[in-house]
């Protein structure tokens, strides 16, 4: 559900729709992101900048926006880092699995956390470390 900018531009009722557009990540490498992204995730490519270095990804509700930089270069410590996304599955274990068998490397096999759910966190080809969320039945995101 959008969140509305009031008239202020910040908050309240009246004003434009606010919704996550995008999310970005950064990458040493685009064909290997790309690889892993659209096979290895199976996510589909909805617009591609490769003489920018960039693609995207539909991750629903949302862009998985993938950037290669150089990693010697002013923006170099924006690859290979912990990106603070969580991807939701309804099964964690049978979503691990999967992936495992597509060559994605994971930091561990899925754990069931403090708030009930179940997590996994797992790297891209450039290091940047994801993570994969199956909330428990009838429940709120943590």
């Amino acid at each position: 559900m959008p969140v509305h900018a009031g008239s202020d531009g910040l908050s309240g009722d009246g004003g434009q729709a606010m919704r996550l557009y995008g999310v970005r990540i950064f990458v040493s490498d685009l064909e290997a992101a790309r690889a892993f992204y659209g096979t290895a995730l199976g996510l589909p490519v909805t617009w591609d900048a490769a003489a920018m270095g960039a693609v995207g990804f539909r991750l629903d509700p949302a862009e998985l926006i993938v950037e290669q930089t150089d990693p010697a270069g002013p923006d170099g410590a924006l690859v290979g880092r912990f990106v603070g996304l969580s991807i939701e599955v309804e099964d964690a274990e049978a979503a691990y699995a999967a992936l495992t068998a597509r060559g994605v490397a994971f930091d561990r096999p899925p754990e069931v956390q403090p708030w009930g759910g179940v997590r996994a966190d797992f790297r891209d080809p450039s290091g940047n470390v994801l993570t994969l969320i199956a909330r428990p039945a009838e429940s709120d995101p943590p």
